[in-house]
């Protein structure tokens, strides 16, 4: 095996492990083929042993399983890359490979497609952490090769103790970053919260944090290695815990600071030159305090998400959401006090069962009277394992999906009217990978969180930092822009 590929589905934190899977296969000299769900590969129908022209010979998907839709998802990606790619081998990982093993297992028996018989070509890895070894002992195994060897990895890194599970977590972490402009830091995993729909914190497990000092070293590595921005990743990263932070100790500078989120930017920010910090998503009750000075600090990007889930507090309590809608729009309000005019995010479940009209009411009036930028608005998806399971009355799917089409209706305008606040005012852009088609132009996504599309003189280097006006808002078919732009000499 000499080629592979990494699909990805779900969250940022899945990108970031994607992105360190990708890293360990081209350090070992594999080199990376194009995989596609989207559209079949040259050399389709093939049976033998070779993968087709172009296409990988082993395949990696990172599934998620915080919806039905998502996991219906990865099973049609799933079948599509057992039938499109004959001769590939295709390991299948993240939540949902670690949650239901046995029903991905079993969409090999029911593949169509030309593989050889009884090969085997569909693998199960729940233990992510096992495939950073792989390409290393990989190197002259064939499929059959494969199957012991993960197996072996597998066992190896079920068998770890908490302790070192914690470790594991961290273990991701590229060095350079193949398919982002921008690079991912992981400090944190999992969820010590109860919310009574997730079914993520079940696969993720308790939340572990990186050590502060060897939080900084990765980010110090970032930004000699050129990247100007990181986003802090984590499936709740307001639940970072570090208390040598706390101590004052010499590994962390010898500042007492909190042990907290708060206390890591600080730290970050005082350890480094220039990088700015993303970060991924926040939990409006922890917008105060200690954690509000430092998001004040000019090198956090002004683009923050809150996950908020319901502006009705019947409907939040039923979720085991800590906070209230009130809390929220506390959150809000604080945060464009400390920047200007950031963008602001969030997250909607519509349909969580026993939601009324009116409480639904009260949620589309809660995004309005905020004004966010984006709502990623989902309908409630019932998922094995959580309480709401079972809670009564069960959502009605035709009406859930009608919310949120409602809700994506005010995203779309709250975007416009966001994008037309900012004509006229230049951002600071960073250039992507993707370059555009039309010469002397590129894209580009600013400081704030618009998606660019920037006329330039010469089209810069990927992660290139650009100081840019914001001219137009762009149409809408204009291929996922948000405002056209052109570059400030």
């Amino acid at each position: 095996m000499s080629s592979f590929s990494v699909y990805t589905l779900g969250c940022k934190l899945n990108q970031l492990e994607s992105e360190a899977l990708a890293d360990a296969f081209l350090r070992e000299g594999f080199s990376r083929a194009p995989f596609s769900p989207e559209a079949r590969p040259a050399g389709e129908g093939a049976a033998d042993a070779a993968a087709p022209s172009g296409g990988p010979e082993l395949l990696v998907i990172n599934t998620c399983t915080v919806t039905s839709k998502a996991e219906q998802k990865a099973r049609r990606v799933i079948r599509k890359a057992l039938r499109d790619c004959p001769g590939a081998s295709v390991i299948v990982t993240g939540c949902y490979a670690r949650l239901d093993p046995g029903d991905i297992a079993a969409l090999e028996a029911g593949a169509a497609g030309d593989s050889p018989p009884g090969k085997r070509r569909l693998f199960v890895c729940g233990e992510k952490k096992a495939l950073l070894e792989l390409p290393r002992r990989l190197r002259g195994a064939d499929a059959a090769g494969l199957a012991s060897l993960l197996d072996s990895l597998n066992r190896d890194s079920a068998a770890c103790s908490e302790d070192a599970a914690g470790e594991n977590a961290f273990a991701f972490a590229p060095e350079y970053f193949s398919a982002h402009s921008r690079s991912f830091l992981k400090i944190q995993d999992g969820c010590d919260n109860h919310c009574t729909y997730c079914r993520a914190r079940l696969a993720r497990g308790k939340s572990v944090s990186l050590p502060a000092e060897k939080a900084l070293a990765e980010l110090r590595a970032l930004e000699r290695r050129g990247y100007r921005e990181a986003v802090l990743t984590g499936l709740n990263i307001t639940q970072y815990r570090d208390p040598l932070l706390e101590s004052g100790a010499a590994e962390t500078g010898g500042v007492r600071r909190s042990g907290d989120l708060a206390g890591l930017l600080d730290f970050f920010l005082a350890g480094t030159r220039d990088i700015a910090l993303r970060l991924s998503s926040l939990e409006p009750d922890e917008v105060k305090g200690g954690l509000a000075r430092v998001l004040a600090r000019p090198r956090i990007r002004p683009h923050f998400h809150l996950s908020v889930q319901s502006g009705s507090a019947p409907v939040l309590e039923k979720m085991g959401r800590p906070y209230t809608p009130a809390d929220v729009e506390e959150a809000a309000a604080l945060l464009r006090s400390l920047r200007d005019d950031p963008f602001l995010a969030c997250d909607i479940i519509t349909g969580f069962p026993g939601e009324s009209g009116a409480e639904f009411e009260k949620t589309l009036n809660l995004c309005r009277s905020i004004g966010f930028a984006w709502i990623h608005a989902f309908p409630y998806s019932k998922r094995p394992g959580t309480p709401a399971f079972s809670f009564r009355p069960p959502a009605g799917g035709g009406e859930s999906a009608h919310r949120v089409e409602i809700l994506l209706k005010l995203a779309r305008q709250g975007r416009s009217v966001y994008i037309r606040r900012w004509l006229g005012r230049e951002v600071e852009a960073l250039a992507e990978a993707e370059h555009e088609k039309t010469p002397g132009y590129c894209r580009g996504m600013s400081d704030n969180y618009l998606r660019l599309r920037i006329k330039c003189s010469e089209v810069p280097p990927p992660g290139a930092a650009l100081r840019c006006r914001i001219l137009e808002e762009a149409p809408p078919a204009e291929n996922g822009y948000d405002a056209l732009a052109e570059a400030v000499v």
